[in-house]
């Protein structure tokens, strides 16, 4: 499935600039049909799971408890 730009920016959740920015530089491959770039969607499949990935990760950490500190000095 190809998308438009605009369409490609909805699914990927970034400016339109900064996806125009890409093809320009051709970090996303792109068909140029004339009138537009196409962009195919599959090309994002692993991205995407990466990201999802890294925000489980990202989640685990940040819910992981604090060990309790062996060097701390009582100091009572």
């Amino acid at each position: 499935m190809y998308l438009t730009i605009k369409e490609t920016a909805e699914y990927l959740s970034y400016p339109e600039s900064y996806i125009e920015g890409l093809v320009q530089q051709k970090r996303i491959r792109a068909i140029f049909d004339g009138q537009q770039y196409l962009i195919n969607k599959d090309q994002f499949t692993t991205h995407l799971r990466q990201v999802e990935k890294y925000k489980e990760i990202v989640e685990e950490i940040l819910n992981e408890p604090i060990p309790e500190d062996v060097d701390v000095k009582d100091e009572d």
